[in-house]
């Protein structure tokens, strides 16, 4: 038993590893990805007036407003694909954890087993969910058969030492899941600001066509007022985006969370209740 747990953590801080290069890379890729969008894409000499990205962009076409939107775009752009790569990943993450059925229904799958004493049974359907709930439940419900031929121990400590088994498996299962999260979390802050800094890069633009001597530079100020508006949208859909994304996986992750504490008290108040 003493060497049960070292392959455990191996493969968590393989885990950890896997997920911190997969975030070194993302980022950097989504802003490279970022840029070339706004170069080969959103750049085209077609979405101008004359097929000359010097010109003002052509009536309608959003594409080539986007463009003298100014450098700070591209940088937006891949924030925003940040949030949904990043989104993606977790996603996956936590259906991994969350197993193969229903969580809601696994739970109670497991609480009438317990009910019926029936240990075994409960543990086969951890076997069948997979994944880092069941996984927890599983390793409660063989600290449960293991305290059952402990005679050293009163049931006040049995039912600690369950407690404590399913509280160590917690914390080597679950912070995985929040492993990315800071990511999107960090998104929502710094898509607002950059927003905002391409807003205040666009205004000095716009009043740098006012200050000229004679009439106003009607185009320096139309593309200033564009940079500004173009920045300022796609600095508030980024953070938008990253805020609704955040709140949707702490909800799943929360949901794991109570999943995996409504059956360990389950475990816990079973053995307490059948070994007074």
């Amino acid at each position: 038993m003493a060497n049960a747990p070292k392959p455990t953590t191996v493969k968590k801080e393989s885990s950890s590893s896997a997920s911190n290069l997969f975030a070194t890379l993302t980022i950097p890729i989504c802003i490279i990805i970022g840029i070339c969008i706004y170069k080969f894409i959103l750049g085209q000499p077609t979405n101008f007036i004359d097929d000359n990205a010097e010109n003002l962009p052509k009536v309608g076409n959003y594409a080539g407003m986007a463009y003298k939107g100014g450098f700070i775009v591209p940088i937006l752009m891949g924030m925003l694909l940040m949030v949904f790569v990043f989104s993606v990943e977790r996603f996956i993450v936590i259906s991994k954890a969350t197993g193969t059925g229903s969580l809601d229904g696994f739970v109670k799958k497991v609480q009438a087993f317990l009910n019926a004493n029936n240990i075994e049974a409960a543990v086969a359907e951890c076997d069948k969910q997979k994944g880092s709930v069941a996984n927890v439940i599983k390793s409660g419900l063989k600290k449960y058969r293991e305290m059952e031929t402990e005679n050293n121990m009163d049931t006040d400590q049995k039912c600690l030492a369950i407690q404590k088994d399913i509280e160590e498996a917690t914390t080597l299962e679950m912070p995985m899941l929040e492993q990315n999260l800071t990511v999107i979390a960090t998104l929502v802050s710094v898509g607002t600001l950059t927003g905002l800094l391409g807003t205040v890069t666009g205004m000095i633009k716009a009043f740098g066509g006012l200050a000229n001597s004679g009439a106003p530079d009607q185009a320096a100020l139309a593309t200033g007022i564009s940079e500004a508006l173009i920045n300022t949208a796609t600095g508030i859909s980024t953070s938008t985006f990253a805020i609704i994304m955040y709140n949707i996986l702490t909800s799943k992750i929360d949901k794991l969370t109570y999943a995996i504490d409504e059956a360990g008290f389950s475990i816990i108040q079973t053995y307490a209740s059948t070994h007074k």
